[in-house]
């Protein structure tokens, strides 16, 4: 049985990265295979792929921004994900919370790391660009706060970071969520049912 890669690119500035968060544990339980988190710099893809955010992009379409509200709602109520709630600091420079993410991960504590941060950002609407605030959600995670800051001013955590980004574009990346099941690549929540139906097909060899 073949084992396809499967990799989450993320930043913790997306709402919708957040809920694909939620939902990812059970889409691994189902088909037995583990989600490699990747994390990226959401600003930096957007430079090189000359994107913008949907905020930005359909400031002027007030139709599209509420219809995208209702998916929003739609996609909530669907995965009972009743603990978000829209941050108010939106958008927050993440650079300090990706690099973190670099150190956690090079530290071996990605995991409740990505937990204490995604549910700082979207279920407590914390404004996560603050050190201080930063630095008190590592605590409260149980988290070497010190560790990680002292890691996000090192030239390899930040050299890690751009790389990633950059490979990332150079894979076709302009977004996130953005999902690579071997080398298929899948945009946004809305194609998790994509990404477990590709998963399957490629343990299966179809």
């Amino acid at each position: 049985m073949h084992q396809p890669t499967v990799e989450f690119l993320f930043d913790f500035g997306s709402p919708n990265a957040y809920f694909c968060h939620q939902v990812l544990p059970a889409i691994a339980a189902r088909t037995g295979q583990p989600v490699t988190y990747v994390p990226i710099l959401l600003g930096g893809i957007f430079k090189l792929a000359n994107n913008r955010s949907p905020m930005e992009a359909f400031a002027d379409i007030p139709t599209k921004r509420a219809y995208d509200q209702l998916e929003i709602q739609r996609f909530i109520r669907k995965h009972d994900l009743h603990r978000y709630q829209r941050n108010p600091h939106f958008p927050v420079n993440t650079l300090m919370m990706m690099r973190g993410a670099i150190a956690a991960q090079q530290m071996g504590c990605l995991d409740p790391y990505v937990d204490a941060m995604f549910a700082a950002m979207w279920e407590r609407a914390l404004n996560m660009a603050e050190p201080e605030l930063f630095q008190s959600v590592l605590q409260q995670a149980g988290l070497d706060a010190a560790a990680i800051t002292a890691a996000i001013a090192t030239p390899e955590v930040k050299n890690r970071l751009l790389a990633n980004t950059q490979q990332a574009y150079e894979r076709g990346c302009f977004g996130s969520p953005t999902f690579f099941v071997g080398g298929e690549m899948f945009f946004g929540k809305d194609r998790l049912r994509e990404v477990e139906e590709e998963i399957l097909a490629q343990r299966s060899g179809s």
